[in-house]
Parts: structure tokens; C-alpha cells; sequence
């Protein structure tokens, strides 16, 4: 069974990125530049958004934090976002996610310049990635696809199934996989919570990604032995024993999937620290004008 490290490649990720922004740097050319913005005092936004301003640092990006006071307007929002926008030295800007009840994150995602859109939400980056046109790839999907990739997993012709539809994680992942390209060429089965024999359906998948948001959801005798199995979820539970009080699990009963595995992530440190090294690798492409030209 090979554990599939994302610890350990988003590393390597970063280390490639760094690398180019030095060069970047050394031919005289603009640093590249990430804009934040975050709005009112959610506790896990804050950690988040600070991991992200500190991996910025890390590779050589400049980076600004823009914080909001939980009752600003969605009018004065978007004025943020709209400014930002006309930037000419910002080249990523990402809204930190939840947003307060009164602020319509449909309307603000879509007030992004696609062009910035380094979260890759907007319709324009989702249209093109459906089109397999080049885009800024949401950061999950890319995180899952660039693992796949760099321990060679195969993926033409397998079965691949899915469970979560979301629009952040569950529908791309199954466009991505479905695709004429590597990684892709599976043939995809999208499931959720209205599938039925779902259990039947996971056992016949040579690829299993599971995105459904529920702790340990995905048991042994849902899984065929010598399956890739890709667990995106991650859930806090109480744990006396833990000096923190707590540990991380997955969507994937771990301890029971694994021994039948062929390579699996753990929870934590599989999927979840890809997400901010997608991040600034489209915050990079965007500076480079990669995507969009």
C-alpha cells in the first residue's frame, strides 16, 4: 500500500514555485502578487488565511490581507472587490470563504475578474475547465489531480467514482477525471446522497474519491481491494488523549480502508495541504499570464 503524502508534495510544489520566482525576480520581472480578503472574525478563516499569507512569504510572493468588519455592506464588498480588481500589481485575489448571511457569495465570486480568480469559481474558470480550456482549476481538483500525477497513477480507462457533487470539489473532480488528458481518460460515476446501492457502485471503483463531508463514511466493504482511495474530508473530534483535545479524521474509516488500498491519503496531511499549493501555483500563472494571456 503506498501512502499517498501530500505533506510532502505540496513541499516539492512550493520548492518549484519559489524557484521560478526567483528567476522571476532575478531577470528583472514583477513579483508575483496575492490579495486576500477576509471578512469579519471566523476563528478557522483567520487560520487559514494566515497559512496563506505565510506560504506567500515562503515562496518569494507578495501578499495583502484585507480585513472587514463582519457587518459591511455586500455593496461595499463588492466596491473591495472592484478595486482590487482595477490592481494592476495584484494578480490573485481570493475571497476567504464562508461569508457573512447577508452577503450573496454568488454575487461576490461572480464580481472576480476571471483573470484573478485564483480560487478558479468563477463562471468563466469553470466553463473552461469543463471545456478543457486552459483555466485557473479550483484548488481541491487540482491538489487531487496533481497527486495522481506525481505518483504516477495510472487513470485511462478505470473506473473512477466520486462521492459529493459540490461545486467546489465533487463536479469538477468528475469533469477532470473524464477528460481527454493525464490525468483522465476515466470513465467517471458522479454519486451522492440520492444514489442508490451506493455501497455497490464504491466496490466496483479502480479509483475512489471521496468528498461527502461525513466522518469515516466510507467503511471496508465499500472498497475493492487494490483501489486508489482519495479522502478530502476532514472532520475535528474530541480526544482526551490528544494534548490538543482533538484529532483530525477523514470521510474514510482509514484504519479498515487502508490494508485494502493500492495507495490512499491520510487525514491529515493527504488532500489537505495541496489546496494552498494550488493556490499559488494559479497565483503564479497568473502572473505569468499563463491562462488567460
Amino acid at each position: 500500500m503506498i501512502l499517498i503524502d501530500g505533506k510532502k508534495t505540496s513541499s516539492e510544489i512550493k520548492n518549484e514555485i519559489a524557484t521560478r520566482v526567483a528567476e522571476i525576480k532575478a531577470e528583472g520581472g514583477k513579483t508575483p502578487h496575492l490579495a486576500a480578503v477576509l471578512v469579519g472574525n471566523d476563528g478557522a478563516s483567520q487560520t487559514y488565511v494566515g497559512a496563506k499569507v505565510k506560504a506567500c512569504e515562503e515562496v518569494g510572493f507578495q501578499s495583502t490581507l484585507v480585513r472587514l468588519e463582519s457587518d459591511i455592506s455586500e455593496a461595499e464588498l463588492l466596491k473591495v472587490v472592484e478595486d482590487i480588481n482595477e490592481n494592476p500589481d495584484i494578480d490573485g485575489l481570493i475571497v476567504q470563504l464562508p461569508l457573512p448571511k447577508h452577503i450573496s457569495v454568488d454575487k461576490v465570486t461572480n464580481k472576480i475578474k476571471p483573470e484573478k480568480d485564483v480560487d478558479g469559481f468563477t463562471p468563466a474558470n469553470v466553463g473552461r475547465m469543463t471545456l478543457n480550456w486552459p483555466a485557473y482549476v479550483a484548488a481541491t481538483p487540482y491538489g487531487i489531480v496533481e497527486l495522481l500525477k506525481r505518483y504516477n497513477i495510472e487513470t485511462s480507462g478505470k473506473h473512477c467514482v466520486v462521492i459529493g457533487r459540490s461545486h467546489i470539489v465533487g463536479s469538477p473532480m468528475s469533469i477532470l477525471m473524464a477528460r481527454n488528458g493525464y490525468p483522465g481518460n476515466a470513465t467517471v460515476t458522479l454519486t451522492h446522497s440520492k444514489t442508490q446501492n451506493l455501497a455497490e457502485i464504491c466496490r466496483t471503483a479502480d479509483i475512489l474519491i471521496v468528498a461527502i463531508g461525513k466522518p469515516e463514511f466510507v467503511t471496508a466493504d465499500m472498497v475493492k481491494p487494490g483501489a486508489v482511495v482519495i479522502d478530502v474530508g476532514i472532520h475535528r473530534i474530541e480526544d482526551p488523549s490528544k494534548k490538543s483535545g482533538f484529532r483530525l479524521i477523514g470521510d474514510v474509516k482509514f484504519d479498515e480502508v487502508a490494508p485494502l488500498a493500492s495507495a490512499i491519503t491520510p487525514v491529515p496531511g493527504g488532500v489537505g495541504p495541496m489546496t494552498i499549493a494550488a493556490l499559488l501555483y494559479n497565483t503564479l500563472q497568473s502572473a505569468e499570464k499563463k491562462v488567460f494571456g
